[in-house]
């Protein structure tokens, strides 16, 4: 048996081939023979802590998200004895649980939920003193309700193992067993990023985002104020979801008009942001490669990214881009240029973003992020939060007509609308960045060696003239971390580093619609979210940032030049460094 690459087991009564050092969890399901689970999360919690997932091996039961198959194992997962034991282990869950589930925001998605209808259980047998916790309102983007919490650790393991960030873990023994901070100080106050991962591993409620739905049901309510929104890139290729559309669809038009009935005065696009930021960050790239000085430039559009850096690489603040992100450009846009066109008093006007982040939530209350005493954006709505308020409006989504955004900021380039994919900073600047710098007009558009689920692209470009540009994109802090040591270590040198919190990008950003952790394995959401980017980009006429006539408009009557001291004021910022612990 030694060198074995397959080995033979039963399960169920079936005889089945199956690589060796597979689990018994992944054979069944290969047999379409389906096991609950709760805390197993695949690549993200392993820890068969929860015992839902227990089958019959022999006289024992084991867990089979962490049992490793071995040749002749004989396997039966739905007996009595099975069950009972799956249903003994969810009972306990619930009897510590606050089954608070009609108010939840996760009421009808709740995975604990779906397991304990599964089983058929109807009632809890063990009644007995619950856990008292408090819930940490603390943080401007992510809340914490550890009374929903059952211990499962998948937040853990999305924190820790997947961001290496660790603001969060297990705390005490036995039944005084918490997640919490370190020291337990609140949320706000730890090395959160913000990044809102916690959130997409969380199978029940205890844990969300800080919600802003009656803020901004207030502002389009208040008739002294104009209440514009803007929308992400990454928005239009996942809301569908929150209303039964296949993943991936894009509903650009149908968002738009949603907006619209819900009372926004205008409907912009974040795409137009974007572009401005390429603008900007080309200017400044090829500032600093000609001086030499703060390479890489490395992109400061993610928040998760730049918090991150500030915590745990603050010797390199210096490198991070002063570009801010495209949606708080476009809100100094709004709040500046677009309120001197129309007349209106800033202080009149509520800037609204639409994103797939919870870190923009912070972001849009950094005081680095504001001019004139104003903040260049007022709330920060998640893509789940905007679902919300459609649904309570009881707008029939999925029947509406396409509509447009409005000008001057609905107007943008394909190489805006891929900011919503890793790789697409890069390649949108490596576009235009060619071009100023050659004059000449690019045959091909796409640059595919930045494209791809890939955790780190390292790539050379070559410029008109011979000039090189050494690149790397990353996705996921994990990824990002490792470069960024091998760097301080000397290891790896570059000129240009797009780093994305979320893995596959802001498609699968903390604020985005949450799927199961069944569908996490049997679907490839962030493939089917960006191949849904990119036919945006393809479909669009003007496909590079410099192209854009309304960005050419806005520096001809407005900005000067990019990189120019109007530029600066409005549309750059500064880092600060933060605690480590």
């Amino acid at each position: 048996m030694i060198g074995l690459k397959t080995i033979n087991i039963t399960i169920d009564g079936i005889d089945t081939e199956i690589p060796k050092g597979m689990t018994v969890l992944e054979a069944a399901r290969g047999l379409d023979i389906q096991i609950p689970t709760l805390c197993y999360l695949k690549g993200v919690n392993h820890s068969s802590s929860c015992r839902v997932c227990v089958v019959e091996v022999g006289p024992r039961l084991i867990a089979s998200c962490t049992l490793i198959a071995e040749e002749g194992m004989q396997i039966r997962t739905n007996t009595k004895k099975v069950r009972d034991a799956r249903r003994t282990s969810v009972e306990l869950l619930l009897s510590d649980h606050e089954r608070e589930c009609l108010s939840c925001s996760r009421g009808g998605s709740c995975e604990l939920q779906s397991v304990s209808n599964d089983l058929n259980i109807r009632q809890v047998s063990y009644v007995g003193e619950k856990s008292s916790q408090e819930k940490d309102y603390t943080s401007p983007a992510i809340i914490r309700d550890a009374a929903k919490c059952i211990l499962c650790g998948r937040c853990v393991g999305a924190c820790g193992t997947l961001q290496t960030v660790n603001a969060i873990g297990f705390a005490k023994r036995g039944f005084d067993t918490v997640i919490s901070t370190a020291f337990g100080r609140p949320l706000a106050e730890s090395t959160c990023i913000n990044c809102g991962q916690c959130i997409m591993a969380c199978p029940v409620g205890a844990l969300g985002e800080h919600e802003n739905i009656t803020d901004v049901w207030n502002a389009i309510s208040d008739p002294a104020k104009t209440v514009v929104v803007q929308t992400a890139p990454a928005v239009r290729v996942a809301l569908g979801e929150e209303f039964g559309l296949p993943i991936g669809s894009r509903v650009t038009g149908k968002m738009v008009a949603a907006l619209r009935k819900l009372g926004f005065d205008k409907v912009f696009d974040t795409n137009f942001g974007a572009d401005l930021t390429i603008m900007e960050e080309g200017t400044e790239l090829l500032n600093r490669l000609g001086s030499g000085q703060n390479l890489p430039l490395m992109t400061s559009c993610c928040p998760g990214w730049v918090k991150f850096v500030e915590h745990n690489f603050p010797d390199m603040l210096d490198n991070l881009s002063t570009c801010k992100s495209p949606h708080e450009m476009e809100g100094a846009m709004v709040k500046s240029y677009f309120a001197k066109q129309e007349g209106i008093a800033p202080e009149d006007i509520v800037v609204v973003s639409i994103m797939p982040c919870t870190a923009k939530k912070f972001e849009s209350g950094r005081d680095e992020l504001s001019g004139g005493g104003l903040a260049d954006v007022d709330w920060v709505l998640t893509t789940r939060e905007l679902a919300a308020m459609i649904k309570e409006a009881g707008i029939d989504f999925a029947n509406l007509k396409d509509e447009a955004f409005d000008n001057p900021f609905g107007e943008a380039s394909g190489a805006g609308v891929i900011f919503g994919a890793t790789g697409g900073v890069a390649e949108a600047a490596l576009r235009t960045v060619f071009e100023l710098t050659s004059g000449k007009e690019l045959e091909t558009v796409e640059y595919t060696a930045v494209r791809g689920m890939e955790g780190i692209k390292e790539n050379v470009i070559e410029l008109p003239g011979g000039q090189e540009i050494r690149t790397a994109v990353v996705h996921g802090l994990g990824n990002a971390r490792r470069l960024m040591e091998a760097i301080e270590r000397g290891e790896k040198s570059y000129d240009f580093m797009e780093v994305m919190a979320c893995a596959g990008g802001c498609i699968t950003g903390g604020g985005q619609p949450i799927h199961d952790a069944r569908t996490l394995e049997t679907v490839n959401i962030k493939a089917e979210r960006a191949k849904a980017i990119y036919s945006e980009d393809e479909a669009q006429v003007i496909r590079k940032s410099h192209n854009n006539p309304q960005i050419q408009k806005l520096y001809a009557e407005f900005l000067g030049t990019p990189g120019g001291h109007k530029s600066h004021e409005l549309l750059h910022t500064h880092y600060l460094e933060r605690s480590r612990f």
